[in-house]
């Protein structure tokens, strides 16, 4: 549970303290987030190599469809006009896509950079 919620924290995948992202960004300011190079309590280096967080574009295409469907169902009973239903999802869209990239890459490093496993004897 802890890595679940060092993940939607944000948290360094290997000290659980530090932040990853500097700034976490705003859509209606046009400001994306901003990653620090380096965990600012265990100094962990979190670009690995370059295009390191290219497979977290993947990652944030899946969050991105499975919320867009999930509004499209909610609003399907209330209305018909598909103009409506296309409109909201793409403002969701968009507004989201400051979390998605967060999550996106915050699932990306733990997947392939978290904690080490502790051997069991």
């Amino acid at each position: 549970m802890s890595q679940f919620l060092n993940i939607i924290g944000e948290k360094c995948p290997k000290c659980g303290t530090g932040k990853v992202f500097k700034t976490k960004g705003n859509i209606f300011l046009l400001k994306m987030p901003v990653m620090n190079d380096d965990c600012p309590h265990c100094g962990h280096h979190f670009h690995k190599e370059t295009g390191y967080f290219f497979g977290a574009m993947y990652v944030s295409y899946a969050l991105a469809v499975a919320e867009m469907v999930a509004l499209f169902v909610v609003l399907l009973p209330f209305t018909k006009d598909f103009g409506i239903l296309v409109g909201a999802v793409a403002v969701m869209a968009v507004v989201l896509s400051p979390y998605n990239f967060r999550l996106s890459r915050m699932l990306w490093i733990y997947m392939f950079d978290g904690p080490e496993k502790v051997p069991e004897n």
